[in-house]
């Protein structure tokens, strides 16, 4: 069977689907016809669709979404709540507090709730319109450099049609070298192939490692007659119970069209307590008063997971390299302060736009062609963002007294706090072993029986995987690479308990008893949400995520 790989000649090659790519492939033609360049662009999605892998909460600050199409509201721009009515509640395990002010940086005036999912396939439309070529269900493996300068010439795609040995099956397709003068990467948070550029280029600031936050959240019905659904609430944020004060996190809930709401708990990946189990708080959040009398009588439609990156300015990698730029959640441009990512995501992609049409104009892509990325960057409302909440991550993680000491610090100093900048440690290293730290979290018995689920309102990891739409073929070479099986079955287990099996929302990983009644690992990788927490969170850094074979993964419609 002929396995030879063909190219394809692109003038600029997207990798990635969601906010940070469209808006950027939208400005970039838009400005190419402008200055009449004929621009052959192309964007690859792993997705099986565009939004097929996007979810959010979603709160979008139009303020980039203006810029880009000032008539969105017009262009039937799917936006479920044009104006937000902001509530903020401190959650104990059994009571709620109404917090008399919601924090400035909080305040959603002027904001939208939106699917993320709908929203990313309506840019797709527009971007496809402005002649965009659109290629779902292809997965970057591997980064392509130039032999003679070593810039970033493009990607590859995977092989299709490989079996779990390695080997071809009747419908083999090998997969694409995609060339290209400028590639422009926005894979989303801990993107694999940024994490090959990485370490390849050292373009990440190795004095503060990009953090992380995992959420999962849900999109339930509701019936018609409900409290929320009658009252002018659009927006609720928690803090507090299930996670307590010690572990950064909250919980969200905003509502939608057609009685619906989308609910979620975000939770800090530099936790310690070993035993924490995000999709286990996520139930307890479900079942506390405030929220149990908000959903009760309601139905799950769709669920998922996703990481979120929120180290922000501070973990910024090198934006810009020769041949290559970095757009939205990979280039650390989330604003964890705000709880938005989306418009700096997209402004991203429009200045990487225009730094790609001065460097055709000079017909050089060189790294001090593109550097003016950079530059775009620092003179944008981007860097105002940015730089203002550097250090704001960093607060929450502290612990006790000294979280609020560094929150209050910056609140009254526009984010320079009592020290700057903080000190950032990679998630992975903040675990500690079973019994060294206090619980944060119910001890397994207690988790066990208050996890009850009816698989309506109430559901188990695996059927929330079925909810999420996740599909992968099944006879393909596992995605999830565990360097030394050895060490989950000794050492991880002695010290931790095989997190894994808990940080993990899908259920991928399980611990069972092999033929000799020994603990081992077993994977299951058809469950992978692809949010990749065990890559970053595995306290060995054990896991590598890669990407499994085009268009698998979750099919989210509604999130």
């Amino acid at each position: 069977m002929d396995s030879t790989r063909e190219e394809m000649s692109l003038d600029v090659l997207y990798v990635g689907g969601g906010p940070a790519n469209m808006a950027g492939a939208i400005h970039l033609m838009r400005l190419a016809k402008e200055k009449g360049m004929d621009i052959e662009v192309g964007l690859i999605e792993k997705g099986d669709e565009i939004g097929a892998h996007s979810l959010s909460g979603a709160i979008l600050d139009p303020i980039a979404l203006a810029e880009l199409i000032p008539d969105y509201g017009s262009r039937e721009c799917p936006i479920e709540f044009s104006q937000c009515q902001d509530t903020f509640y401190f959650l104990t395990a059994t009571r709620q507090y109404k917090v008399p002010f919601v924090p400035k940086f909080l305040h959603n005036d002027g904001c939208h709730i939106i699917s993320l999912s709908k929203f990313t396939r309506w840019l797709g439309d527009i971007a496809e319109n402005e002649g965009v070529n659109i290629f779902p269900g292809f997965a970057g493996t591997d980064v392509l450099y130039d032999t003679d300068s070593g810039s970033v010439k493009g990607v590859g795609t995977g092989d299709k049609g490989v079996d779990a040995e390695g080997k071809q099956k009747p419908n083999f397709e090998p997969g694409i070298d995609l060339t290209a003068r400028v590639t422009v990467f926005g894979e989303g948070s801990k993107g694999s192939l940024i994490r090959k550029i990485g370490r390849k280029k050292n373009i990440f600031p190795h004095e503060a490692p990009q953090t992380f936050e995992t959420a999962i959240k849900e999109v339930i019905e509701l019936p018609k007659e409900n409290r929320v659904l009658e009252s002018e609430t659009t927006v609720i944020h928690t803090f507090g119970y299930p996670l307590g004060m010690n572990t950064k996190g909250g919980a969200f809930l905003y509502r939608m069209t057609g009685n619906r709401i989308s609910l979620g708990l975000v939770i800090g990946l530099d936790y310690e307590a070993p035993m924490l189990e995000p999709y286990s708080a996520f139930i307890q959040l479900k079942k506390h008063p405030l929220i149990a009398e908000i959903i009760a009588g309601g139905k799950v439609l769709q669920q998922g997971a996703k990481t979120l990156n929120t180290g922000g300015f501070y973990t910024m990698p090198t934006v810009a390299i020769g041949g290559a730029l970095f757009v939205g959640d990979s280039a650390s441009m989330l604003n964890a302060q705000r709880l938005k990512g989306i418009h700096t995501a997209m402004k991203s992609g429009m200045l990487a736009a225009e730094t790609i049409i001065d460097a055709f104009e000079k017909d050089d892509f060189s790294n001090h062609s593109l550097s003016g990325y950079r530059t775009r960057i620092e003179k944008s409302w981007i860097h105002e963002e940015q730089y203002r909440s550097r250090n704001f991550s960093q607060a929450l993680s502290k612990k006790g007294p000294a979280k609020w000491l560094h929150l209050g610090a910056q609140f009254f100093s526009n984010g320079t706090g009592a020290v700057d900048p903080m000190a950032t440690h990679a998630d992975h290293s903040a675990m500690k072993p079973v019994g060294s730290v206090p619980p944060d979290w119910p001890d397994e018995s207690d988790r066990k029986e208050g996890d009850a689920f009816d698989g309506n309102l109430y559901v188990d990891k695996l059927t929330g995987v079925f909810l999420s739409g996740t599909t992968h073929i099944e006879d393909q070479p596992c995605h999830l690479i565990v360097q030394d099986l050895d060490l989950c079955r000794t050492r991880c287990f002695r010290e931790y308990r095989n997190p894994c099996t808990r940080f993990c929302p899908a259920q991928v990983y399980e611990i069972v008893a092999d033929e000799s009644g020994n603990r081992k690992l077993k994977l299951n990788p058809s469950n992978c949400l692809h949010c990749k927490t065990c890559e970053i969170k595995d306290p060995y850094q054990n896991i590598t995520w890669n990407c499994p074979e085009g268009g698998g993964g979750p099919k989210y419609t509604i999130t």
